[in-house]
């Protein structure tokens, strides 16, 4: 069964659509600038013994709709070898339409491997053992599937205390792609989690040789920390909370909060509230004066399933969109930041679309001219990085504040085949503005809507992150052609 529903016009419904994608979209390289990539098999150029383990582990995407269809767990995250596994997934594909994962599957098997087959059951072996056949060779390791997409900047996210060994060696190197740290530093602020935080703050202490006994000690190692990213090519942190925290707290509070937390004792909510509110604001004056962009993941409830989340941990498909209402808090959040002056670029992604108003006008109170874009409104995240997802993201941002600076898609993603959601993204931006053009909304100017789609894609991004090594789209193009 060909797949012929993929073509090269594929969400592109006119003409103008298919200029502006194929004669700036297409030809644009990626910047992926945040992802959850093992940087470690970057290093090494792992190379993945067959399609399972380059496209099934770790996607909890994909197991969420086989178990919606009814696979059992030993097929998905458990004991089952690697083809019967895929052989499930196989199964569930054609259950998956209007899912983003028919679309995203097809395209991976599309971009990568040139095979054009419809997944099913009756095709599933041909395309398991051509996919796996191609993945033994050397231009489909790690670094080989990232340089296809034409990767030219990633992110990977990691915890401060990680020695980013790996990354100091692709520095040294000098890897044709860079590859930067992200600091992630969630578990510094998860002080609710009793004996885990106090063994997280004691492996702490043992990075940085010195010993935590006051809150001060525990702020000051996290700065250590986060110059040490910084010396190895960090730019950027990320914070994945459920909700912004802005209590309001003094210096003896927090202090007492800290050493009952060190002592494993049970916490108030306003305790853990008032000690987040803290911790985060101390990470994002760090982040301003090191002058790194600051993300904020807002808004997921996580590992919802205690039975699974016993049996298979976290980032195992449990987690889902959160419903809280996060406005003041955020509000408070920002302006303190403000007063201080100490609010450094920010990207802010909401899980729950009914927030995306309130969040893409709220940042953009706190714009202040001296950075274009500086307040972004973030990619479409998670659940809403489908179709309809970007569409509402695109409007939003276009509505509330200017499509023109925005920094572009990221994957957000844990598998290597994962970048035509680049491609994905990009279609539906050209349509997008070019159904505008079609209803008159905006000029037929195709210098300056191609001018607009480029930086989008990845100008705006090389801009506002300020990577030194990164051509811009006058030296592509020359490329190019």
């Amino acid at each position: 069964m060909e797949n012929n529903f993929l073509n090269s016009d594929f969400l592109l419904q006119s003409s103008v659509a298919k200029k502006l994608y194929h004669e700036h979209a297409e030809i644009m390289p990626i910047v992926d600038y945040h992802c959850h990539l093992s940087v470690r098999d970057i290093a090494d150029d792992k190379q993945f013994a067959n399609l399972t383990e380059a496209w099934l582990e770790g996607d909890h995407y994909k197991w969420r709709a086989m178990r919606a269809c009814g696979v059992h767990e030993k097929y998905i995250t458990g004991t089952a070898n690697d083809f019967d596994k895929f052989l499930k997934y196989a199964e569930t594909i054609p259950f998956t339409l209007r899912n983003p994962l028919y679309v995203w599957s097809h395209l991976e098997l599309k971009k990568y491997f040139g095979i054009n087959t419809l997944l099913c059951p009756e095709t599933a072996e041909e395309v398991y053992n051509e996919a796996s056949r191609l993945l033994q060779q050397k231009e489909f390791s790690v670094r080989g599937l990232l340089k296809k997409m034409r990767v030219k900047v990633l992110c990977t996210t990691d915890d401060p205390l990680d020695h980013l060994q790996y990354h100091e060696q692709l520095r040294k190197e000098e890897f044709e792609i860079k590859v930067y740290p992200t600091f992630r530093p969630d578990k510094a602020m998860n002080i609710e989690c009793g004996e885990q935080f106090v063994s997280w703050v004691r492996q702490l202490e043992m990075h940085n040789g010195q010993s935590i006994l006051v809150f001060f000690d525990f702020i000051a190692a996290l700065k250590k920390r986060h110059d040490f990213f910084h010396n190895n090519g960090c730019r950027l942190s990320d914070h994945g909370i459920e909700t912004f925290y802005a209590s309001v707290y003094t210096d003896q509070e927090v202090e007492a909060i800290f050493q009952k937390g060190m002592a494993a004792l049970p916490l108030t909510t306003k305790e853990i509230a008032q000690f987040k509110s803290c911790v985060l604001f101390e990470l994002a004056v760090m982040n301003h004066a090191k002058g790194w962009v600051q993300q904020f993941h807002v808004g997921a409830i996580r590992n919802n399933n205690s039975v699974m989340f016993a049996a298979h941990g976290v980032d195992a498909g449990y987690d889902s969109i959160g419903a809280g209402d996060y406005c003041a808090p955020m509000q408070r959040f920002l302006d303190k930041l403000s007063r201080c002056r100490s609010l450094t670029k920010s990207i802010f992604y909401n899980l729950n679309p009914k927030d995306s108003e309130m969040m893409a006008s709220m940042i953009a109170n706190f714009n202040d001219g001296g950075q274009k874009g500086k307040m972004q409104y973030g990619a479409a995240w998670w659940f809403l990085d489908q179709k309809e997802g970007i569409v509402q993201q695109l409007n939003v941002l276009s509505n509330f504040s200017l499509l023109s600076q925005f920094v572009g898609m990221v994957t957000d993603s844990r598998s290597f085949l994962s970048h035509p959601r680049h491609e994905y993204f990009r279609r539906i931006l050209c349509q997008e503005i070019a159904a505008d053009v079609l209803s008159g909304e905006i000029p037929e100017d195709y210098a300056m809507l191609g001018n607009m789609v480029e930086n989008v894609c990845y100008n705006n991004a090389v801009s506002y992150f300020e990577f030194p090594e990164i051509t811009n789209s006058v030296t592509i193009k020359q490329s190019i052609q």
